[in-house]
């Protein structure tokens, strides 16, 4: 047993390693901290700017092909969260997306595709919780991947971008912010 143990725990801590290493962060937002009114959705009773947070990563584990941005409200009540932002595609030597890369008239990558979002739109969709609610919380997170290219298109919804990444992930790193009205 105790072998055992040894030998999984030597296969364990290079992942381990790797995935401390992946770090995600953003000019824009700041861990723990509430959003800014321009990634607030323009929208469903909110009047933000609906612009897509700058975010950059660093640390990617050996063998990414390719990463990829998602944005995601556990706190929706939904009973399935909300999906605020996919963004695949991404090429492996891109390691950050300028503040309004996602928002309309914004510029992702050659090759980059958005998904659809739970507001039925293929773009960035801002913060947007519901009046009185405590705030939730907004989990932006980057993907490295060990394929060069997921097969969605702009209509691929967040759970099947989310299937694709979980089958594909080496590492993911996230940067959470909140926001409440």
């Amino acid at each position: 047993m105790r072998v055992t143990l040894l030998i999984a725990s030597l296969f364990t801590l290079p992942l381990a390693a790797q995935a401390d290493e992946f770090k995600l962060v953003s000019a824009n937002i700041a861990e723990g901290q509430s959003l800014s009114l321009k990634q607030v959705y323009r929208g469903f009773g909110c009047e933000g700017g609906n612009v897509s947070p700058q975010l950059s990563w660093s640390g990617a584990p050996a063998g990414a092909k390719s990463f990829a941005i998602t944005a995601y409200d556990p706190d929706a009540p939904t009973g399935s969260g909300w999906w605020h932002w996919t963004v695949v595609n991404l090429p492996a030597n891109v390691h950050s997306l300028p503040e309004g890369a996602g928002s309309i008239g914004g510029k992702l990558p050659a090759g980059a595709v958005q998904g659809r979002t739970d507001f039925g739109e293929s773009r960035f969709g801002g913060a947007c919780p519901p009046v009185g609610d405590k705030p939730h919380r907004y989990q932006f997170t980057v993907w490295a991947l060990k394929t060069d290219r997921l097969p969605v298109d702009a209509n691929a919804s967040g759970a099947l971008v989310g299937y694709m990444l979980n089958a594909n992930a080496l590492a993911k790193a996230t940067l959470t912010a909140t926001y409440g009205r």
